[in-house]
């Protein structure tokens, strides 16, 4: 008996240790298990809220024009141009803003087919910051000729990029508008082709043009002006062409007034002129009263018949894509007379 009761008491004693390992065991595993599943639940707050601040990045995007960064929405879809630069490459480009300027009260007719269904949003000089608040924009294409007041004004309605009117400027201004419109591409093209064109002309007519002296004049307010090299139509006739830069072009710094009687001692071989009604509204016989002047007339260029009016529409910004190749084209059908 008493063997026996030994027997039963060691068999006792293993068999709750067992048990005793048995709950430990489990309550290992429910330990375990508990830290495993807040882990997990933890990893998944942790990418939830990357996933979230992800996204939240992703409805911004920030865009490099000319040096300067500006914070854009990552899809655009509304864009007003509220420059006649931005409206030209759009024009060619074919992009459709939601808004653009107006002038007479009309979008420009040169730009009409092209620009056809957008509202109008004010004129050059005083954009609507109503009528641009009303079309919910993405992004304000709008001039660096704006003042800090019209500047201000349009950034607190969404950023507003002070599109360049400098003509050097006119593949960084075509590239911007191909990033946010979703035209990089077409907008290479363009750059790629004209390079290739003016290429081909210079090496053409370079040699006609070399001891030549052509001038690109505008006339403004009843007055004939010139630009600098860099400026307006300019850099096509002097850059892409290859022609020889006179000395009244290289001193000028800014839109300058050209008297009749500078013209006659230049006497230059070709004059492109420009001439547009709306700039001139107070002298509308400006253009007829030049071509008749003794003066104009008793240079080569008037006496060779290689004076061009309106050669592109007057209205063109000079600066742009747009004007760019349309004036190339006409440069080099002219100066090959």
């Amino acid at each position: 008996m008493n063997q026996k009761k030994v027997l039963l008491a060691g068999v006792s004693a293993v068999l709750a240790l067992s048990l005793a390992a048995c709950g430990n065991n489990e309550k290992d595993n429910a330990a375990s298990k508990s830290a495993n599943n807040a882990a997990v639940a933890a990893e998944g707050n942790a990418n939830n809220k990357g996933n979230a601040a992800q996204e939240a990045v992703a409805t911004e995007q920030t865009i490099t024009y000319l040096g300067k960064d500006y914070v854009v929405p990552t899809e655009i879809h509304n864009i007003v141009a509220a420059s006649l630069e931005s409206m030209e490459d759009a024009a060619i480009l074919g992009v459709k803003p939601v808004g653009v300027l107006a002038i007479a009260n009309a979008i420009p007719a040169y730009l009409s087919t092209e620009l056809a269904g957008a509202s109008l949003v004010g004129d050059k000089f005083a954009p609507s910051n109503e009528a641009i608040l009303q079309l919910d924009p993405d992004v304000i294409l709008g001039s660096s000729k704006f003042g800090e007041d019209v500047s201000g004004a349009l950034n607190k309605i969404q950023t507003m990029i002070p599109y360049s009117h400098i003509s050097t400027n006119w593949k960084d201004n075509l590239l911007l508008l191909g990033q946010i419109s979703g035209k990089t591409s077409e907008a290479e093209k363009i750059i790629s082709d004209y390079e290739a064109k003016a290429a081909s002309a210079k090496a053409d007519i370079g040699e006609k043009l070399k001891d030549k002296s052509i001038l690109v004049i505008r006339i403004r307010e009843g007055s004939m002006c010139v630009y600098p090299a860099g400026v307006y139509l300019n850099p096509v006739i002097y850059e892409d062409l290859g022609a020889t830069i006179p000395e009244v072009i290289t001193t000028t710094k800014a839109q300058a007034e050209l008297s009749l009687e500078a013209l006659a001692e230049i006497n230059p071989d070709y004059i492109f002129l420009q001439f547009e009604t709306s700039e001139n509204t107070d002298n509308a016989t400006a253009l007829d009263d030049l071509l008749k002047n003794p003066i104009f007339k008793s240079v080569n260029a008037v006496k060779n018949n290689h004076v061009f009016v309106n050669a592109i529409d007057p209205l063109a910004q000079g600066g742009t894509a747009w004007s760019k190749v349309r004036f190339l084209d006409a440069a080099i059908e002219n100066l090959l007379k």
